[in-house]
């Protein structure tokens, strides 16, 4: 893919999140893709995998949506940089701690690395700010547990 091409690629997949169109945003994945978020330590392997896993993530957030804040464009690689604003309305899970819907209001940033191999995402390696996260759904403090 030239520059433009890749620009437009990754513009159509953000939008499909946005849109929270699992069924398009599985199809730009290559059969064998990896979805792994470094911060919760999730690794989806495999379309099915990353369908469920997205589902998952819009059925916590159903509002969710992200605002690319900047992009780094080259041969067959996307970085970009994001905001995502959300409504807490599903139980989400983070490192084996379960945390109810809260209905409060999320913003944080983050990160996705994402390889582009034969015209589709190879994988997408996701950081997140879940510190800021949590403490805006009211977790400031986490005992350690003996």
């Amino acid at each position: 893919m030239d520059g433009q091409e890749l620009q437009d690629f990754i513009d159509r997949y953000n939008d499909a999140w946005n849109d929270h169109d699992v069924e398009t945003i599985v199809s730009m994945h290559t059969d064998d893709s990896v979805f792994e978020n470094h911060v919760t330590g999730d690794v989806n392997v495999g379309r099915e995998q990353i369908a469920r896993a997205i589902q998952g993530i819009f059925s916590v957030f159903p509002d969710l949506r992200f605002e690319t804040r900047r992009a780094y464009i080259r041969e067959d690689l996307v970085v970009q940089e994001w905001t995502a604003r959300g409504t807490h309305e599903g139980t989400m899970t983070r490192s084996g701690i379960e945390l109810p819907p809260t209905g409060r209001k999320v913003d944080y940033k983050g990160m996705d690395v994402i390889p582009i191999r034969d015209g589709l995402v190879a994988r997408k390696d996701v950081y997140s700010d879940s510190v800021t996260l949590l403490r805006q759904l009211g977790l400031t403090a986490i005992e350690p547990t003996p």
